[in-house]
């Protein structure tokens, strides 16, 4: 194709068709998408055909990509997504869900000014610290509290504030890795606080920790194994033993409890060790996350003794690690529900706990003959089968979740196929694949998003085949 027929990007702007979308995109962004275009044509210009290849039909083809272009570029990167998959706290699906109502009480006091750093009864700077504090020292026991943006910004800074410099010294069977690569004795190195690993990978006693304490000893840490378990030949220290032993030799005590569980999870089928459980172990400082089993935003939470905490405070870390005056507003409002006890209304976590699998068992089938009953309208193999969910976010990790849902294997197309069609569409859905089929977990699916999972999913499976069923029947 003759590289003369390109226009020049001057020639596109005058042109009539560019005025709705500069209009709607901006003269700057229109102009560097017509260069783009043209660009991009312009290389492909070796592999093009010559058929029919007019100023005009040139023309139209670079409006058109310069459209796709802008429209996507002005679509934000982030996106609501129905999570199908049965794990509650989906660490890439953004963990905790947050309640409509939660967070507009939040946004309702964050959404403008508020008193973020403002003492209103004294008319002056005020600390932002307090806002959470109360609540945190009501719910677990501790003296006082502090939040920063998520729990390993937490253990940075409390490694550096108490034993910047000195010791610190840890169970070989607990220097544990979280998502991403990101290990235990990394955060010791970053805090500039020497690692003492003490005892063996399966087997630590007190008498282990004791023998390792020298004079530059600033700190004894527990970090709880959330993301995996240890079984079989076994020893550890609990945490009041290891307070004990911090108190008797003058060195301050702390325990990595990461999943942040506020509320009592037998009900539910699940046990895990609560924060006010680990403040009442004796330990000086308790470190948990808050957007796991606590239900609430991204922060990380540290509780504990009044002069530990105040070191944490002080630190030149903290106003790099402090919250934003949203992130503390929901926080606030989800500790508050676990206080008052209306978590399982305002907390979406909790409420997904507490549905029964008999429930998720009539969604399940209301799904199905929306679709056209069990053989999908001719377009797919449609089962209510129960299934087995998982706590994720790193927490509990042998732990299953009874639940519900619905089994999906295509009949025109693979599930691999209909899992891509599933995750690509305006309402994105997230399932399993298993054995040819895509599973869909109606546990994690929230109420307010059963129709459009409802509309996602007739639009994935295609046109309904109406002539007759599978089995030859006519259909109804």
């Amino acid at each position: 194709m003759d590289r003369r027929l390109l226009p020049a990007v001057s020639v596109l702007l005058s042109d009539p068709r560019a005025l709705p979308l500069v209009a709607a995109f901006g003269r700057s962004n229109v102009t560097d998408a017509f260069r783009e275009a043209i660009a991009s044509l312009r290389a492909d210009l070796p592999l093009a055909s010559t058929d029919g290849a007019t100023p005009e039909r040139l023309r139209a083809g670079l409006f058109e990509a310069a459209r796709v272009s802008l429209e996507r570029d002005a679509t934000p990167s982030l996106t609501k997504v129905i999570n199908a998959t049965g794990v509650l706290l989906h660490t890439n699906l953004g963990r905790a869900p947050m309640d409509p109502a939660l967070l507009a009480d939040a946004a309702r006091i964050a959404g403008g000014y508020c008193n973020l750093e403002f003492d209103l009864e004294a008319g002056e700077r005020g600390d932002r610290s307090v806002h959470c504090a109360r609540v945190l020292s009501r719910l677990t026991g501790a003296e006082d509290a502090v939040v920063v943006n998520n729990n390993a910004a937490a253990m940075v800074l409390l490694l550096g504030a108490v034993a910047a410099g000195r010791q610190a010294i840890v169970s070989r069977g607990e220097l544990i890795e979280i998502g991403g690569s990101f290990r235990l004795p990394e955060i010791f190195r970053t805090s500039g606080v020497a690692l003492v690993e003490v005892g063996s990978t399966n087997r630590t006693y007190l008498k282990d920790y004791g023998s390792a304490i020298g004079p530059e000893t600033a700190l004894l840490l527990k970090a709880s194994r959330s993301n995996f378990e240890m079984v079989g030949f076994t020893s550890e220290v609990e945490a009041d033993a290891l307070a004990g032993l911090a108190r008797e030799r003058g060195l301050l005590s702390a325990w990595d409890v990461g999943s942040g569980c506020f509320v009592d999870l037998r009900p539910y089928g699940l046990e895990c060790t609560t924060t006010q459980s680990a403040v009442a172990s004796g330990v000086d400082l308790v470190a948990v996350s808050g957007d796991k089993l606590l239900g609430g935003p991204q922060a990380g939470i540290v509780v504990g003794k009044r002069a530990a905490i105040a070191r944490l405070k002080s630190h030149p870390l903290m106003r790099a690690f402090r919250c934003d005056k949203l992130t503390l507003a929901l926080l606030e409002q989800s500790l508050l529900a676990i206080a008052d006890g209306s978590h399982e209304r305002r907390i979406p976590l909790f409420r997904m706990l507490g549905l029964p699998t008999v429930e998720l068992e009539r969604r399940s089938a209301t799904l199905i003959d929306g679709l056209g009953g069990a053989d999908g309208a001719g377009r797919a193999e449609l089962a209510a089968v129960a299934m087995s969910g998982r706590v994720g976010g790193g927490t509990l990790p042998t732990a299953t979740v009874p639940s519900f849902g619905v089994r999906i294997r295509p009949r025109h197309r693979g599930a691999e196929s209909l899992a891509a069609r599933l995750r690509m569409s305006s309402s994105p859905v997230v399932g399993r694949l298993e054995e040819d089929a895509v599973l869909l977990d109606l546990r994690t699916v929230l109420d307010t998003e059963l129709a459009d999972l409802a509309r996602t999913l007739e639009a994935a499976l295609g046109e309904r085949v109406d002539a007759t069923r599978i089995d030859g029947r006519k259909r109804v």
